[in-house]
């Protein structure tokens, strides 16, 4: 079988967007009261301006990186902890990008540090992840039309089943920072509603923590 087509990768972003939509039809249905809260904004304000050293794909990774992290000791000078895994790794695949940090690594002073990598393809998005995570202050990696962005929020709708306390989300937009440049070209975004989904890669979800 072929790989799947852009629509295939539709899937769970525009399924919840579909779901809150069918969510409003039920309230109607039933004559309950959902709380409906459009335009909802969740951002990541305090990450430093970090611009690739060049317009290649490693110094493009690299810069990202540098900026969820914010820690030279961690990514990526030259004794640095992450830098070897990082420069190693195929700058086109966030994937073995998430390979090559998943685990036990080790600071410059030899002190050990557990690295988790998630990789999310475009097929498995979930809106309610990228919400949470940017709430609770994590950034993401975003490959798009082959490119990778910082990803440090989101425009997005919520609703609120008042029976269950179940919180559905539907992103309308994808905050995005392009490493390549430190002007006003810097801040990109990713509109769900005219932009090509199909075109997305997928996105990784890096923390450090030390044991």
């Amino acid at each position: 079988m072929g790989e799947p087509g852009p629509e295939a990768h539709v899937v769970k972003l525009h399924f919840l967007y579909v779901s809150v939509f069918l969510a409003l039809v039920l309230q109607l249905a039933h004559g309950q009261e959902y709380t409906y809260l459009p335009n909802q904004e969740v951002r990541i304000d305090d990450l430093p301006i970090v611009k690739a050293r060049s317009s290649g794909a490693t110094a493009v990774l690299v810069a990202a990186i540098e900026t969820i992290l914010h820690d030279k000791n961690l990514c990526c000078g030259k004794d640095d902890a992450l830098a070897d895994s990082v420069l190693s790794a195929d700058p086109s695949s966030l994937k073995d990008l998430s390979v090559k940090l998943q685990g036990r690594q080790h600071l410059s002073d030899g002190r050990p540090l557990m690295v988790t990598a998630q990789y999310v393809p475009a097929s498995a998005m979930n809106s309610g992840q990228i919400v949470q995570s940017l709430r609770d202050k994590h950034a993401m990696l975003m490959q798009w039309n082959s490119h990778v962005y910082v990803l440090y929020g989101t425009i997005f709708v919520e609703t609120i089943d008042p029976n269950s306390g179940a919180t559905m989300y539907a992103i309308r937009k994808l905050l995005l920072l392009d490493p390549r440049f430190s002007d006003e070209r810097r801040q990109v975004s990713f509109n769900r509603e005219t932009d090509d989904l199909g075109k997305v890669q997928g996105m990784l979800l890096l923390t450090v923590a030390l044991p």
